[in-house]
């Protein structure tokens, strides 16, 4: 067959059917109706019989698609026409599709990627997997992109090449350039995230479940199946336009950028709603220096899906959760390190909103040791302070602070290279203070301080005064107690205080007692017990001298003077 086309000096009238012919071959496209075709622009040189040979699939095949476009002269075919070639008719060679990024646990066809699974490809049929903490992204022959956060499971439908202009198509030339595309990834649970390359396709990049068609060009956005919820399909659309049908095509919706929609397992026209505003990250604090991440965001913000990740495009996440409004969000097992946050609020069809991003530094290792003493909240009197600690495995030493404020600002001690689990200080004005620990590695690498603890330093009981009343019957003591003390006393004869005479708890801090033993040396001391149970030290020892009392010797004495 002789490919024509017409010379610059032809007649105007040749002109004019030429132009007549190309109009109903470039508008002959709708003709072919609803099947999956190609809309193929003719260069020079080309002749029916040569995409025969190179572009269809048979040497007859010119015939059908003369037929379908409505060729009134096969044999006459022209630079710039347009034919639509059904895809059934075009060659095309099944090409992989790329795993391009994994972490955690991923999964081929229940066989474990091995870490990183970047020469891991994937085949028409074949299902990738993502555990509870595992991620990945598979990228098409076009450039496409899909990302599969943790939970997600997708099997390749279609990755096709069909056959590039001059010879057939080739899986082992991937140039996106070469040749046109065709991509099709079903979701079977989780979601995925697309960012579809703004490529010339021969039939619009697809996402399907089993209820629903997402069908695309050139866009960024997201698709989810979730069983359980009536076997619902959401999208949301981040950039471009997507097509949203019902799997039997009985319903669907335009879907377009800031919208979302729902399709249920039933027959019906999709939910289409604006997307969410992004939640407001500012309460989330840039450094957490606990292994177990904690933070809330606002309850009117109400449920929100949470996602981390090692890098600023989220190819690996490691951590994807939806939470209720206002509940906390718990990270465990983040190594040290830094990190990227992802969140986005979820309304009540369940779509996802825009999405709110900063990162976090996570320095909780070593972690600072257990402490033993003092205790929060202890008190004790001043003078020299034993701190005790359970010793930490990963540390060499341990750096120990201590200050008379929580924020640690009036330092009275910052002492480091400390090793074993204690270190004995003297600290002889009372008040309030408080103490933190942290651990140190080999390397000098420091970890956290731990919480601050307050302790009480109580001032040493007052020296107590007395002395034995003026008619000599009693022994009357006084010293200082504070409002709501209980007083504990006791008075002995001697400085040991193991012969104990007289012993009592009295509600005041005054004593008069009678020296039952008789005239000689006493030993008296005291120590307070506060209303919280406080027990302060025996005061200094106050010792007292108890004379005889020689006044009934005078009358003894009288009868004898009167005598002489």
């Amino acid at each position: 067959m002789k490919h024509l086309h017409p010379h610059p000096n032809s007649h105007p009238a040749l002109l004019r059917l030429a132009a007549i012919v190309l109009a109903l071959a470039t508008t002959a496209g709708p003709a072919v109706g609803a099947e999956p075709s190609v809309a193929f622009t003719v260069n020079a040189g080309d002749t029916m019989i040569g995409l025969s040979n190179t572009v269809l699939v048979s040497p007859d095949a010119w015939r059908e698609v003369a037929r379908l476009n409505r060729l009134p002269n096969p044999n006459r075919i022209w630079p710039g026409q347009v034919l639509v070639i059904p895809q059934r008719l075009m060659r095309w060679q099944a090409v992989p599709v790329a795993l391009v990024s994994s972490s955690g646990d991923v999964r081929v066809n229940d066989a474990v990627v091995a870490a990183g699974g970047t020469a891991v490809t994937l085949t028409e049929g074949q299902r990738l997997q993502t555990g509870d903490t595992g991620s990945a992204v598979l990228e098409m022959s076009d450039g496409s992109r899909f990302k599969l956060p943790p939970s997600s499971l997708a099997e390749v439908i279609n990755s096709r090449r069909y056959a590039a202009r001059g010879g057939a198509a080739s899986a082992a030339d991937n140039s996106p350039s070469t040749g046109l595309f065709s991509g099709v990834l079903r979701v079977l649970s989780g979601s995925v995230e697309v960012f579809a390359s703004k490529l010339q396709r021969a039939r619009p990049l697809e996402v399907t479940t089993p209820t629903a068609v997402v069908g695309v060009r050139g866009t960024h956005y997201r698709v989810s199946y979730d069983e359980a919820a009536n076997r619902a399909t959401r999208t949301e659309v981040l950039e471009g336009q997507v097509r949203a049908d019902t799997a039997d095509a009985s319903a669907g919706a335009d879907v377009a950028r800031a919208f979302g929609a729902r399709l249920d397992a039933e027959a019906k026209p999709p939910a289409v709603v604006a997307l969410l505003a992004a939640p407001n990250l500012g309460g989330v604090a840039s450094r957490f220096e606990r292994p177990l991440v904690r933070f809330a965001f606002e309850p009117a913000d109400g449920a929100v899906r949470v996602q981390v990740a090692a890098d600023a495009s989220f190819d690996a996440v490691i951590s994807d959760q939806r939470v209720a409004a206002g509940a906390e969000v718990r990270l465990a097992g983040l190594p040290d390190g830094d990190w990227q946050l992802r969140a986005r609020r979820i309304d009540a069809l369940g779509i996802e909103g825009f999405d709110a991003v900063r990162g976090f530094v996570l320095k909780a290792r070593p972690e600072p040791p257990p402490t033993r003493a003092p205790r929060a909240n202890a008190k004790q009197p001043v003078g020299v302070v034993e701190f005790a600690w359970a010793e930490n495995l990963e540390a060499k030493s341990y750096r120990l602070q201590v200050s008379q404020d929580a924020a640690f600002g009036a330092l009275i001690l910052d002492q480091a290279n400390i090793t074993g689990s204690s270190l004995k200080t003297d600290l002889p004005t009372a008040g309030s203070y408080f103490w933190r620990l942290a651990s140190v590695r080999t390397n000098a690498d420091s970890g956290p301080f731990g919480d601050a603890l307050g302790f009480e330093l109580k001032a040493l009981p007052e020296p107590p005064k007395g002395g034995v009343s003026a008619d000599g019957k009693q022994i009357v003591l006084t010293w200082s107690g504070g409002t709501g003390d209980r007083q504990r006393v006791e008075l002995a004869r001697d400085a040991a205080f193991t012969d104990i005479v007289a012993r009592a708890e009295l509600a005041t801090s005054e004593w008069a007692v009678e020296p039952s033993a008789g005239p000689g040396v006493y030993y008296f001391r005291y120590q307070s017990i506060e209303p919280d149970g406080y027990v302060s030290p025996y005061s200094s020892t106050l010792k007292l001298k108890v004379p005889r009392d020689w006044s009934g010797v005078w009358w003894l004495l009288l009868p004898l003077v009167l005598a002489l």
